[in-house]
């Protein structure tokens, strides 16, 4: 099986090498890096791993753990490798094809910054509605959403009284951002976490402000 591991570590030469060896050690094979935030010496990165079958992903902490100054923040279930450099390629496609612009970015989104599921809400008037869902995504017809209409991306409490409780129970990390308009937003959910860094914020951000003048266009 594949896991996503984010892990914090120094920013130092020969630490992420360290910390392979060690995952090296339990059979535990690394497809891909992905640098998220570094700053203050430290540096969060996303490994993709591939874990022999029979092995425990509580061996994933462990291992990477072992190496001086490492943390691990959250090891999920992860389909396939990273794909951190889609961005170009998705407005790509969104520019193409405009008629089906809002979908085909919805449902790309979650492959560029790894989260479960994404959706893009409409708010007027009448309240809110989805304009455009990942496969994934939860039904939104009867869900509340304060935070709109939303000034900026930000990362959301998953702990508020508007989150539904399923989400809760999943330990659904939430971030959001302005697709164009205030009124106009992209939320997305990764259950399980780990939480939304500011860098993955702030990327969300830009991408959507490119693919809103795309579709706005």
């Amino acid at each position: 099986m594949s896991f996503l591991i984010r892990v914090q570590l120094p920013d130092s030469p020969g630490t992420l090498g360290a910390v392979a060896s060690a995952l090296g050690k339990i059979g535990a094979d690394i497809l891909s890096v992905d640098v998220v935030e570094r700053g203050g010496g430290i540096a969060v990165d996303d490994l993709v791993v591939e874990l022999p079958s029979g092995r425990l992903p509580d061996m994933l902490i462990t291992a990477a753990e072992s190496v001086e100054g490492v943390e691990v923040d959250a090891v999920r279930p992860y389909a396939g490798v990273l794909d951190t450099h889609r961005e170009l390629e998705l407005v790509e496609e969104v520019a193409a094809e405009p008629k089906d612009g809002l979908i085909t970015f919805t449902e790309g989104v979650p492959k560029i910054i790894r989260a479960g599921w994404a959706v893009v809400i409409q708010h007027d008037a009448s309240g809110t509605q989805p304009l455009a869902t990942s496969p994934a995504a939860p039904e939104m017809l009867t869900i509340d959403l304060p935070f709109m209409p939303l000034a900026k991306a930000t990362v959301l409490d998953g702990e508020e009284p508007w989150v539904p409780e399923t989400w809760r129970e999943l330990g659904t990390e939430l971030a959001a951002t302005p697709l164009g308009k205030p009124d106009r937003v992209l939320l997305v959910g990764r259950p399980g976490g780990p939480m939304f860094r500011a860098a993955e914020v702030a990327r969300l951000a830009h991408l959507a402000g490119i693919v809103a003048v795309v579709l706005d266009g």
